[in-house]
């Protein structure tokens, strides 16, 4: 069987009223504390773990 692709012409995605003072806190928070989890992964040393003869 063949699936249809169907082109939906669409300009816009949910409502168009503009954000609430508390939504946009909520955004920028989102997005302030992702940056900063993303700096903390980058910033952290990889750790080596030398391994002996022995153990190999």
């Amino acid at each position: 069987m063949k699936t249809k692709n169907i082109e939906l012409d669409v300009d816009y995605i949910g409502e168009q009223e503009p954000l609430t003072t508390e939504e946009e806190k909520a955004i920028s928070e989102f997005f302030s504390r992702k940056k900063l989890i993303k700096a903390n992964k980058v910033k952290r040393p990889i750790k080596l773990v030398k391994r002996s003869k022995e153990n190999a």
